[in-house]
């Protein structure tokens, strides 16, 4: 039986509005895509954001700073549609401490006054609930407010997650009894499986440290897997893979292989942290990483199975050089696959984390207080990928090319007739790269892209032969720099100007060592797009007239 779910989809810059989305329950998969259970299976696409509840207290982090309804209107109010809300194994296997010990309790065992107060000023009906009740409360919560979650069994004893050594990386380690883990996978599925908005449950968050090894992986999460759907067939299972979430290489050759269908989902995790992005040429980094990231799951995606990326995060003050070339990097690849992901994390601060009370979040979307975003521009950026670009379902049937400047999070628009800028990707043009590497409009195939000086912006113009158009290719090792040659002999890159956000030609850079030189002004991603624009062109299509337009076999960029 098809159950309805309405979510309120806040687009943020650089005008708020709200679009209302209806999807049928439950979610299941098509190929490589998640979709809805309605006639024709519509995409939807989780934009999901951390909220961790897996620390020494069990309790979802935050409620003694804001009251618990208004962090769901506010994870609404960013854009996202979904939580992945994080729970130790021990929440559902030790009744004593699940069943019996209060929130209240919790608190004051860990000598947490001050949050035991702000509890009381905040959520004051949460506080002499037991543990599961109150994780239960929360997700109540997120469903009043209109949020998908996916459950994640984040650790077994409630503390900070992770190092190699920590008791809770692989089946058999001090705390990760294969069994006791099965029995908590299905009693957590069971007591979600009647809950619409509860979609997922991720098994088992990053394996790790000496134990691991793949033929136990193969045992022991299919034998999770197949537990939770016993219980809760309705719900996906999203199975991750070795080395803290990076690596599900061995699926190349080795199918997973489970009694059901079109509910398995795969998961990876990836920081800038894990790899330095310093001391090298950024587009080698990119490139490298992005070959990386193909290697060890992406390939997941051409064998038709989905593939979330359940944590990717940077340092929100803004300041993180490492972690700020890693994200527009992700943004490329994110923006290319049109990924589902989950960005960690939403939390400000934490009651306590790693024997530090009040513990302040540097990559928590919200600030220490939990009252405002702690970085919107990065939230800005983000804002660009938490639409689907394609999928079944969407509006337009026939894909696009769209241009997509991952370190902005906007694409190539119209400014004008024949000026282009950055703009939301809601309204970007469509382009097409014929076989002699003209840029062409696709809508209005008689205008071309042509660059003029260095430094001056790129001109739509008349395309009545290839000597008005300028040719067009991918340099770098990072795939992302659009070049073309002058007729004097120069080459030259489409570049944004910093102060009218035109699209103009400058000097190719970075296309080889030096370490401190930064392209990413000058990447641009060329995106596979079935949005429908949410205007109309506002600009007059030219007309040839009497002049006859070259109709080119297209190439792929």
């Amino acid at each position: 039986m098809e159950r309805f779910f309405f979510i309120s989809v806040f687009l943020l810059f650089p005008l708020f509005f709200i679009m209302n989305i209806t999807f049928a329950f439950p979610l299941s998969t098509d190929s490589r895509w998640i979709v809805d259970d309605g006639n024709k299976g519509r995409r939807v696409k989780l934009t999901c954001v951390n909220w961790p509840s897996h620390l020494e207290t069990a309790v979802a982090e935050g409620l003694s700073k804001q009251p618990l309804d208004s962090i769901g209107a506010k994870i609404v109010s960013m854009g996202f549609n979904c939580v992945r809300l994080t729970w130790p194994l021990y929440l559902a296997t030790d009744e004593s401490f699940s069943g019996i010990m209060t929130v209240r309790q919790s608190l004051r065992k860990l000598g947490l006054l001050e949050a035991l107060s702000g509890f009381q000023a905040n959520n004051p009906y949460i506080l002499d609930l037991p543990l599961i009740k109150a994780f239960q409360e929360v997700v109540s919560s997120l469903g009043k407010n209109r949020l998908l979650v996916i459950l994640d069994n984040h650790i077994s004893q409630p503390g900070w997650c992770c190092n190699d050594n920590d008791g809770n990386g692989f089946f058999g380690d001090r705390y990760l009894n294969p069994q006791l883990w099965i029995r908590g996978l299905k009693n957590m599925a069971t007591m979600f499986a009647n809950v619409s908005n509860v979609v997922g449950m991720s098994l088992r968050n990053e394996l790790r440290g000496p134990k691991q090894n793949i033929k136990d992986w193969y045992k022991y999460m299919r034998e999770g897997a197949e537990a939770v759907h016993s219980v809760n067939p309705n719900i996906l299972v999203i199975v991750s893979g070795l080395n803290y979430e990076t690596d599900l290489s061995f699926l190349r050759d080795k199918p997973f292989e489970v009694t059901f269908r079109r509910k398995l989902v795969f998961e990876i995790h990836w920081y800038g942290f894990w790899s330095s992005w310093e001391g090298d040429n950024l587009n080698k980094i990119c490139g490298r990483e992005t070959e990386n990231i193909m290697k060890m799951s992406g390939f997941l995606l051409e064998k038709g199975f989905p593939l979330f990326v359940s944590e990717f995060g940077i340092d929100q003050r803004g300041n993180n050089v490492n972690d700020n070339r890693f994200l527009s990097c992700f943004m490329a690849l994110a923006a290319d696959l049109d990924l589902d992901w989950a960005l960690w994390t939403l939390a400000g601060s934490y009651y306590i984390r790693e024997k530090t009370i009040g513990y302040d979040e540097t990559y928590g979307v919200l600030d220490w207080s939990w009252s405002s975003i702690r970085n919107s521009t990065i939230l800005q950026m983000i804002s660009a990928i938490q639409s689907p670009f394609r999928g079944p379902g969407l509006m337009e049937t026939h894909p696009k090319k769209i241009i997509f400047h991952p370190s902005t999070g906007l694409c190539i628009v119209r400014k004008s007739l024949f000026q282009l800028k950055l703009g939301s990707c809601d309204r970007s043009e469509s382009f097409r790269l014929s076989s002699q590497r003209v840029l062409s409009l696709a809508e209005e195939k008689i205008l071309c892209l042509k660059a003029y000086e260095k430094g001056k912006s790129v001109k739509l113009r008349l395309y009545f032969s290839e000597s008005y158009c300028s040719r067009w290719k991918l340099l770098s090792e990072s795939k992302m720099q659009l070049s073309s040659i002058k007729k004097n002999g120069e080459s030259v890159c489409l570049d944004v100007d910093s102060d009218s956000n035109n699209i103009v030609t400058k000097s190719c850079k970075c296309l080889e060592g030096d370490a401190s030189c930064d392209p990413k002004s000058q990447w641009f991603k060329v995106v596979t797009s079935m949005r429908s624009r949410f205007r109309a062109n506002p600009f007059p299509r030219v007309s040839p007239h009497s002049k006859t337009f070259l109709q080119e076999p297209l190439s792929v960029f």
